[in-house]
């Protein structure tokens, strides 16, 4: 089981992900700004980070950014996900630090599987 915190300003992803999440065995948190997302990551240190991209004030690229250059917190994967399906977009999150990139909508068994890959140990 992981500690996972989903920064995603929207109300039913939130939802949606994390009845995925906890039904997978993980324990999750929600945040809806980029900026309160920072901050919790530097507070608790969670296991995984599921960044939103398209969210007021700061963006996820901009955080998963922050988030990766800054030492307490360089070691979170985070997986971007977000309705972006541009090559050069997915190209973008990974060069600021993003572990994978994942299209919504999201696919179940990929998410998981992609979470199973970046933390075999929190495998349900």
């Amino acid at each position: 089981m992981a500690n996972i915190l989903i920064i995603d300003d929207s109300p039913t992803d939130v939802r949606v992900f994390t009845t995925l999440l906890e039904r997978a065995g993980h324990r999750v948190e929600s945040i809806g700004n980029a900026e309160e997302g920072i901050e919790r990551v530097r507070a608790e240190l969670p296991d995984l980070v599921i960044m939103d991209v398209i969210m007021p004030g700061m963006n996820g690229f901009q955080a998963t950014r922050t988030l990766t250059r800054d030492p307490v917190t360089a070691g979170v994967p985070i997986v971007m996900i977000t309705t972006k399906s541009m090559e050069t977009d997915r190209v973008w999150g990974l060069r600021q630090g993003a572990r994978a990139f994942i299209t919504k909508p999201v696919n179940e068994k990929e998410l998981l599987a992609c979470i199973h890959d970046l933390l075999p140990s929190a495998a349900a």
